[in-house]
């Protein structure tokens, strides 16, 4: 399926004392990413919220290759490898400006109703146009 990336800068309060990204922050810039991956393609996710309809990450796998430091500029990618019924599946890895390759997230996430945090399935209208992003 098709790459998307996002841009991202490292703040200073990303990092620890020492100047390197806390590991929990890889997280953040992975939803960013994710966030701006939909948008892309039209998927509104405020819109779909207002319906009682969200996706809540159910996995994550992270694996830490080298770090990222203050004021680095990433790029943070998602192709998605699976789509099921209720979840997506992607692989995201971000890089330093060099290429480096820093991080490697596998992430699962799960389109809920947010009045049950039951599982439901993936609207149709995000279905097609992932399906056309790819």
């Amino acid at each position: 399926m098709a790459e998307f990336s996002w841009p991202v800068r490292v703040y200073y309060e990303d990092t620890d004392a020492g100047g390197i990204v806390y590991y929990a922050n890889y997280l953040k810039f992975c939803e960013r990413a994710r966030t701006e991956w939909l948008r892309a393609l039209g998927v509104e996710q405020d819109i779909w919220l207002r319906e009682g309809i969200g996706f809540v990450v159910r996995h994550v796998a992270l694996d830490l290759r080298a770090p990222a430091l203050f004021n680095d500029t990433l790029r943070v990618t998602v192709v998605p490898s699976r789509i099921r019924k209720a979840s997506i599946e992607c692989r995201q890895e971000i890089y330093n400006a060099a290429g480096t390759l820093l991080c490697v997230a596998d992430v699962k996430a799960a389109c809920v109703h947010l009045n049950t945090m039951k599982p439901v399935a993936i609207p149709g209208p995000i279905i097609e146009v992932i399906g056309r992003g790819s």
